[in-house]
C-alpha cells in the first residue's frame, strides 16, 4: 500500500459515520482543506461549520452542538486546537463532560517547513492532564480510522492526534482496535519499545536494526495514551527488563512521562525516553527534522542498547 497520512482518514471517516446514520458534525477554523474535513463538507454541507480563524469559537460552537445532541468534531492544526483554545477545551468541554472530539492535524515536528511556531510538541501533555479527556495517537491510516470511530461512538471528550506526514502501514485490514488497549506489534524478549503515532514505524525499524545484532526487541503501540493500558505496560516491562518510550512530542508530559509513572509505581525498570528534548521545533524537511531531533530508528536502537546495558 502507498504511504498515507493519518489526517487523510479524518474527512473520509466522518463521511462513513454519517452514511451509517451517526449524527456527526464538523466545526473548522478555516483549515478544512488541510485537515481533509472539506471532503465531509462536500458530502454533508449541513453538517459542516466553518467559523473562520477563530479556534476558541470553534471549540465553543462544537460544545453548543454537542449540547444539542450532535457528535461534534473539531479540526484545525494541533497547535491552535489545543494551545489557543485551551481554556474552552478545559472549562467548556471537559468540565462539562461534553461530547466533543478534538481531532486536529499537523502535530509534532513532521509538520516540517511550517516551523517551530506550528510544530505542536506539547499537545499530549496538555490533553492528558485534563480530567475526562481520552487521548488517542494512531500509528497509521487504519488506526486513525479506528481512533476516529472510537471517539465518535464513545460519549465524552476525546483528543485524536492526527499528522501531516505520510506513513507506512503498520496494520493490515484484519486489525481491530479498542479504547484503552495497547497492541504488541512485534514480540521480543530483551527490550520493550513503547511507541505512539509516527514513532511506531520508527520503533519497528529499530527492532530490525537490533535484530541484526542478536537483540530481540518487543514493539508495543500505545495508541491509547489515556486511559493507558497499564497491564500491558507492566507485563512487557517484566518480560524484557528494559524499556524505551518513543514519541514525536516533548519528553515532558507525554508518552514517556506516562510510562515512567507506571514503572515508577509498579515495576521500576531501566528506562529511556526518545523524544524532543525540551526545545521548540524548527523549519525543515520532516525526515531531516526527525534526524535533527534524534527521533529516527537509529536513535531508538541506541537508546535500547543503553537500557539493556543497565538491565
Amino acid at each position: 500500500m502507498p504511504k498515507r497520512a493519518t489526517r487523510e482518514a479524518f474527512g473520509a471517516t466522518l463521511i462513513e459515520l454519517a452514511d451509517e446514520g451517526l449524527d456527526v458534525v464538523a466545526v473548522e477554523a478555516d483549515l478544512s482543506k488541510s485537515t481533509t474535513t472539506a471532503t465531509f463538507a462536500a458530502r454533508y454541507p449541513d453538517h459542516f461549520f466553518n467559523v473562520g480563524i477563530a479556534e476558541q469559537n470553534m471549540v465553543g460552537t462544537a460544545a453548543g452542538l454537542a449540547v444539542a445532541g450532535k457528535v461534534a468534531f473539531t479540526g484545525s492544526f494541533a497547535v491552535f486546537a489545543t494551545g489557543r483554545a485551551y481554556d474552552q477545551v478545559r472549562n467548556t468541554v471537559c468540565y462539562s463532560e461534553l461530547n466533543v472530539k478534538l481531532a486536529p492535524t499537523h502535530s509534532g515536528i513532521t509538520v516540517g517547513p511550517d516551523g517551530g511556531s506550528h510544530q505542536m510538541i506539547e499537545d499530549l501533555a496538555l490533553m492528558r492532564v485534563l480530567p475526562g479527556m481520552r487521548v488517542l495517537v494512531p500509528a497509521d491510516y487504519r488506526a486513525a480510522q479506528a481512533a476516529l470511530r472510537i471517539a465518535a461512538t464513545t460519549p465524552g471528550p476525546f483528543y485524536v492526534r492526527l499528522g501531516r506526514a505520510a506513513l507506512q502501514d503498520v496494520y493490515d485490514g484484519s486489525a481491530s482496535f479498542e479504547l484503552g488497549r495497547a497492541y504488541t506489534v512485534r514480540e521480543g524478549s530483551d527490550v520493550t519499545l513503547f511507541a505512539c503515532g509516527v514513532m511506531v514505524g520508527e520503533a519497528l525499524l529499530a527492532a530490525d536494526l537490533l535484530a541484526e545484532e542478536g537483540v530481540s526487541a518487543e514493539v508495543v503501540d500505545i495508541m491509547t495514551l489515556k486511559p493507558l493500558d497499564v497491564a500491558t505496560v507492566v507485563s512487557s516491562a517484566c518480560k524484557t527488563g528494559a524499556v524505551v518510550a518513543c514519541e514525536e512530542h516533548s519528553i515532558i508530559g507525554g508518552l514517556g512521562s506516562a510510562i515512567a509513572e507506571v514503572l515508577g509505581e509498579q515495576h521500576p525498570t531501566p528506562f529511556a525516553r526518545v523524544g524532543v528534548r525540551d526545545v521548540f521545533g524548527t523549519s525543515g524537511d520532516p525526515a531531516a527534522l526527525m534526524e535533527y531531533f534524534g527521533l529516527t530508528a537509529r536513535h531508538v536502537a541506541a537508546a535500547a542498547r543503553g537500557v539493556i546495558a543497565r538491565a
